[in-house]
């Protein structure tokens, strides 16, 4: 199954530094666009593998929305 993320991603020194803004705690990094890509992909694929071997359910989510001042 194919799902799609937003890769955000920034310039720190010569590295490129990104995250997957649809899940938390993916992070990854590389020296190039196509580095970080690869490397974001095996960060989830990890953190994916874990969840699945400890049992934790699924996780559900639910839009809200937040005042802000």
């Amino acid at each position: 199954m194919d799902r799609q993320f937003t890769l955000e991603y920034w310039h720190d020194d010569d590295w490129l530094v990104g995250r997957l803004k649809e899940v938390p705690g993916v992070f990854s990094q590389g020296e190039t666009l196509e580095e970080l890509e690869a490397n974001i992909k095996d960060a989830y694929e990890l953190i994916v593998s874990e969840i699945s071997a400890a049992g934790h359910p699924a996780a559900k989510t639910k839009a809200i929305t937040l005042k802000v001042a």
